[in-house]
């Protein structure tokens, strides 16, 4: 194995080794390119499945489904910027989720901003509201940060109920916000699209941040602060930074929602306990510390409750408890029975398991599939504080 510290990649030497595509790219490019086929599937309503016992219909309501899917993805890539590269965990990031929601659709309904202007505005409230927790709370540790992270959203949530003459209340603001760019139902694969190339856009931000300088410092500070403290570098300046990037990032994610056909400006929907659990699972469950395996758990999340809440299918008598009850009745306790039979089959996430099964397919492993999003977890911090050591001495030397 050979180290270059300057780049801060790793690389592994090996006979088995040969010129070819990282498997990554190519399962990054068969799933862009079946997203993007999706539409054209959609004007067929093309039906996937075993007839008779269970068909997915790709049809318009399909893609407005999967629009909120690709929302929420992109609100699980803004949780594991912060919680599964620097290791901060927030159990209330829901509550940025909602600020770019709220903000964008108040705008919109009681002061006639077209979504285009309200949605911008939302995203800057989310990134304020992210200084404003971020700032003391990330110079805490530990159990300390995770609880005032999950403290604050229930204040948020108690002020919109008191006041729902303002937020609506339990059934949300009425009439809901306009559409973005007037595209409705009608329009789905439009909505789609818009959702798609904003997901697409994201996540090559996100993929760019996190794999520069600053992203291996999050790395870095996830796996020994006190070590990247020691060579001179702020913690706290590069914490900041990330829960301040997250948070408007998910208020964008909240903002896009609520301007969608399926969305819904309802505090159960954007806030509330089971918003910020399930973006938490998303991550864990599609690879946590890796953008793309955020993003595929967050679909995988923000896609997969909705098709069992519609399928209208039963389950065999001879089942016990459930025999004779349609899945469509039961399709969380499904969702939830799924989410640990693969939490279980795969520790790593989806992403590692794809990666790793895609390379044992192909026999041979190129040395950089380790060191990038989804590959093999590295000791990052080692080559970061090397690196900042070697200026530090050079400085000295001058």
């Amino acid at each position: 194995m050979s180290e270059d510290t300057a780049s801060g990649r790793i690389t592994e030497e090996s006979d088995r080794s040969f010129p070819g595509v990282p498997v990554r790219y190519i399962v990054g490019a068969l799933g862009l390119l079946v997203l993007a086929a999706l539409p054209v599937m959609a004007d067929m309503e093309l039906g996937l499945g075993v007839p008779g016992v269970f068909v997915l219909v790709i049809d318009e309501l399909f893609l407005l489904d999967l629009t909120v899917a690709l929302y929420f993805g992109m609100f699980a890539m803004s949780w594991d910027t912060v919680s599964g590269y620097t290791g901060q965990i927030s159990f209330g990031h829901g509550l940025f989720f909602a600020v770019g929601a709220y903000t964008s659709a108040l705008l919109n309904l009681g002061h006639g901003f077209d979504p285009i202007l309200s949605i911008p505005v939302g995203v800057v409230l989310a990134a304020v509201a992210g200084i404003i927790i971020g700032v003391p709370a990330l110079r805490l540790r530990g159990p300390y940060l995770s609880l005032v992270t999950l403290v604050a959203p229930i204040i948020l949530l108690n002020l919109f109920i008191f006041r729902s003459d303002i937020f609506g209340g339990e059934l949300g603001l009425s009439p809901g916000p306009e559409n973005f760019l007037g595209y409705g139902v009608g329009q789905a694969s439009m909505v789609y699209y818009v959702a798609l190339a904003l997901f697409v856009f994201i996540m090559a931000v996100l993929l760019l941040v996190t794999r520069s300088d600053a992203g291996r410092v999050f790395t870095a500070i996830r796996e020994d602060e006190d070590a990247v403290a020691s060579v001179g570098l702020n913690p706290a300046k590069f914490k900041i930074f990330a829960f301040v990037l997250s948070a408007a990032i998910g208020g964008l994610a909240g903002a896009m929602y609520v301007h969608t056909p399926r969305g819904g400006a309802t505090y159960s929907e954007l806030f509330s306990t089971t918003v910020n659990v399930e973006v938490i699972i998303a991550a864990v469950l599609g690879g946590m510390g890796t953008i793309v395996g955020a993003a595929i758990g967050g679909i995988f999340v923000g896609l997969v409750p909705k098709l069992l809440d519609e399928l209208a299918v039963e389950i065999p008598g001879f089942v016990p408890v459930f025999g004779g009850t349609s899945v469509s009745e039961i399709d969380f306790l499904i969702f939830a029975v799924i989410t640990l039979f693969l939490l279980y089959v795969l520790p790593g996430g989806i992403l590692r398991a794809v990666i790793h099964g895609g390379q044992r397919a192909r026999g041979w492993r190129r040395g950089d599939e380790v060191a990038t999003d989804g590959g093999r977890p590295q000791r990052v911090i080692t080559r970061v504080v090397g690196r900042w050591r070697e200026q530090l001495r050079g400085d000295d030397d001058e």
